[in-house]
């Protein structure tokens, strides 16, 4: 977990009440839609998303039907009432942003399934952002991870996201070559629209815990949004993006576990005793 001494040199709360590398509240429930093989629901704060997922199937294009390795199609799209200041998306999916973070959502999925075990299938994520304040795309990462776990589809590790921000404040003269930057971990909306630099990280964390996470983790997928970045501030943001990934890794899997021993094995130790 972080240090606390680190967060103290970080000057402070947040607008939100948070330290600076303190996450939001996450609540997660996995096993929500009968009719999916696989479903969860994560809540970051106030950013809420449900995730679907069906399969492996047969695919229903002749793209994949002679491939070795399963193909994976994402979609990712967003409720109409989905932003909280209450402006009204008129395209809840198609549109170039849904696009974009559905061809990214599909590169971390297929970096954590085992494609080779179903050659010539498909597996169908679906994603719906219900609510969104911050960090929209690294929650649907976590809750489609989660997913495919209750699908019983076996994974590489977890596919965990995790944002991190570079918030310019202005100094008392307000003089912009003089602004103070911040790095903060899991950024609501307010501070995603602040001036500054956000860059969502979806990494492969350490499965030792012990392990101090020191920027060796493998990053999936990476793409910032906001302000342009600096190449000498780029690795200090990976390290502490990893280091959240860490935390947020080990509460998804407190959450797979917590399911597990409350819903399918004492109906597997009952089914043995008959």
């Amino acid at each position: 977990m972080t240090d606390p001494d680190q967060e103290d040199s970080q000057g402070g709360l947040r607008s939100d009440g948070r330290r600076a590398l303190e996450l939001r509240q996450i609540r997660l429930r996995m096993g929500v839609f009968g009719q999916a093989d696989g479903s969860a629901y994560i809540e970051h704060g106030n950013t809420k998303v449900l995730a679907a997922v069906y399969g492996p199937h047969q695919p229903k294009s002749n793209i994949s039907r002679n491939s070795t390795k399963a193909f994976v199609n994402c979609q990712y799209s967003m409720a109409v009432f989905s932003f909280t200041s209450g402006e009204r998306k008129r395209r809840p999916r198609g549109d170039w942003k849904s696009q974009e973070r559905s061809a990214q959502l599909r590169h971390a999925m297929e970096a954590i399934i085992h494609l080779e075990l179903y050659p010539r299938s498909q597996i169908d994520i679906f994603v719906e952002v219900l609510q969104v304040d911050g960090s929209d795309y690294c929650a649907s990462v976590n809750a489609s991870t989660l997913a495919l776990i209750d699908a019983g589809i076996p994974i590489k590790n977890y596919a965990v996201g995790c944002t991190v921000s570079l918030i310019n404040k202005l100094t008392t003269e307000e003089e912009e070559d003089k602004t103070l930057a911040t790095g903060v971990l899991d950024a609501n909306f307010v501070e995603e629209c602040s001036p500054g630099v956000t860059l969502s990280v979806v990494a492969l964390p350490e499965t030792n815990n012990e392990v101090e996470v020191d920027g060796s983790g493998l990053i999936v997928v990476a793409h910032g949004a906001g302000q342009r970045l600096h190449l000498s501030r780029l690795e200090a943001l990976k390290k502490r993006a990893l280091q959240g990934c860490q935390d947020i890794k080990e509460i998804l899997d407190g959450g797979v576990r917590h399911h597990l021993t409350a819903n399918l094995l004492p109906s597997f130790l009952h089914n043995s005793l008959e």
